[in-house]
């Protein structure tokens, strides 16, 4: 027998009896909990773990990213500090420079905000021709919702002043005039980014194993594919099994592939799962095309855009609940809240279907408390993006004045027992679990600004919404999530413990060791 006694530190199980002295593991799997000294005296000879003064908890759980996104990042221009076009123009360059780019090959670059830059505008194509290189050149904002493009790649998308905007998509023009300017918006983005880059088998697997080298020194040990297309799961397929990796198929564009992938469906096939289906419904609140019932601010009628009409996410709708699967849908705008609500309310009816898929309302920026009653009644687990109140905090005030203050309401949601769960949109952000603890307990912008203290929760419910909630989400509660009998060996060892510090503080706390099934796969 594989036996693991692990003592000498807080271990935290979320369970009932909250704190344990110790606990044996045996074959990965937990089998027995006690006093440390009942343990060694039943179990002799079995390796010890001592945590030495450590905090343990059940290893953190991402309820939404996109892993192939952030193994793609990693071989891509890193945009995230750029404060000017001129600053994005050079790391271009040097970029293109370090890595002896041909002169053809499509240069990509990935994270710039046009909130942070001294321009506070989007780059256009004259910026990226102003560089003076032959290639092909796509630079995505941070978002993932919008990006840029220069004039050669305007020519390979075949885009120009005759090419009209689509719904849920938007081109960017040259002023007083038709010409496109470069910027590419929403679906007309999202569709010709999927057209660019080609990595061989051998740089797939390298990015595939770093994406989830990250994520377990995060404290991950099971992390999403949050828009599944044949291009990811392949993608997925290159990779070792380091974490476990649960993925959404395109419902729109691949209705079919569930069916087709039955040895991935709903059960682990070399770490990979097939649980249900994603669809977007609008976009970017930071970027301003998140769908609002009211303008933003500052705008006269401008409420940004929906990407489809009811009918067909009424069918999206139906579709999952006919076959007993799970959806997870985007929404950051009120509207798109309510859309999400008001269409999955009337699929049911359609289909009178009694089946729980444990719908997932993904980032739930502006969801209205008012709305929060009907997410209870109708079983829909929101996953909140609450790390915006500290990334686009500022912005979202600027934006959406009183409302901002309103964003991801947890602590509205905890008062009706709404399942919740907390992400990070990877690679938006970094998957920083400790640092969106932090901010769900603190809720402080970039600027130092409180940006909604009624909606603050305490330490023990923001790990619960990355834990046991998480594995609720899943579909996975009797393996994960917590520290049971029977339940997986998966843990998180951390520096100190969160419920014993100054909630200021819990940004401070390092992720010492990661471990999946007792064995360490991330180790400070």
């Amino acid at each position: 027998m594989d036996r693991t006694i692990y003592f000498g530190g807080d271990i935290i199980t979320l369970e009932d009896n909250l704190y344990i002295e110790s606990l044996l593991v045996e074959n990965g799997i937990i089998k027995e909990i006690d006093t440390f000294d009942n343990l060694i005296e039943k179990y002799k000879d079995t390796k010890l773990f001592n945590l030495n003064g450590a905090t343990m908890l059940p290893a953190f759980i991402d309820p939404h990213s996109h892993l192939s996104g952030l193994g793609l990042t990693t071989k891509f221009a890193k945009l995230q500090n750029a404060k000017s076009f001129e600053d994005i123009k050079n790391i271009i360059l040097k970029f293109a420079k370090d890595n002896n780019i041909p002169k053809n090959e499509w240069i990509i670059g990935f994270g710039y905000d046009h909130n942070n830059l001294k321009e506070k505008i989007h780059p256009d194509k004259f910026v990226l021709d102003s560089i003076g290189i032959e290639n092909p050149i796509l630079l995505t904002h941070t978002s993932g919702h919008m990006g840029i493009v220069n004039q050669k790649a305007l020519d390979l998308f075949n885009i120009n002043e005759n090419t009209k905007d689509q719904p849920g998509g938007k081109i960017g023009r040259v002023k007083n005039s038709n010409e496109p300017n470069g910027y590419l918006e929403e679906n007309k983005f999202i569709s010709k980014c999927a057209t660019v880059y080609n990595p061989t088998q051998n740089d797939i697997k390298e990015m595939i194993n770093k994406a989830q080298n990250i994520y377990a020194s995060y404290g991950i040990t099971t992390a999403q594919e949050g828009l599944l297309t044949p291009k990811e799961l392949t993608m997925l397929q290159c990779g070792d099994n380091i974490i476990d990796k649960i993925g959404y198929v395109d419902i729109k564009n691949y209705p079919n592939l569930l069916q087709e992938q039955k040895h991935y469906f709903k059960q682990y096939n070399n770490g990979i799962k097939l649980l249900g289906y994603k669809a977007f419904l609008d976009g970017s609140p930071q970027g301003k095309t998140a769908w609002l019932t009211k303008p933003y601010e500052n705008e006269k009628d401008y409420k940004g855009y929906p990407i489809y009409e009811d009918k067909e996410l009424i069918n999206f709708f139906k579709k999952a609940l006919i076959e007993n699967v799970q959806i997870l849908v985007h929404c950051n705008g009120d509207a798109a809240c309510e859309q999400f609500i008001r269409c999955y309310k009337q699929a049911k009816e359609e289909t009178n279907s009694n089946n729980n898929i444990r719908p997932v309302m993904i980032h739930a920026q502006l969801l209205r408390k008012d709305l929060l009653p009907l997410i209870k009644q109708l079983n829909i687990i929101p996953s909140y993006f609450v790390a915006h109140t500290y990334y686009w905090g500022d912005i979202h005030i600027k934006n959406l004045g009183k409302r901002a203050y309103n964003i991801s309401p947890l602590n509205s949601s905890k008062k009706l027992d709404i399942i919740y769960t907390l992400h990070q949109d990877t690679p938006v952000i970094m998957p920083n679990m400790i640092e969106t603890i932090w901010c769900a307990t603190n809720r402080i912008t970039k600027d130092g600004i409180s940006i909604g203290k009624d909606e603050i929760v305490e330490p023990i419910d923001a790990i619960k919404a990355i834990t046991i909630n998480a594995s609720y989400q899943y579909f996975e509660e009797d393996i994960k999530g917590s520290i049971k009998i029977g339940k997986q060996a998966n843990f998180v060892i951390l520096s100190k413990n969160p419920l014993k510090i100054p909630t200021n503080e819990i940004k401070n706390i390092e992720v010492l060791k990661t471990i999946k099934l007792d064995k360490v796969i991330f180790e400070k």
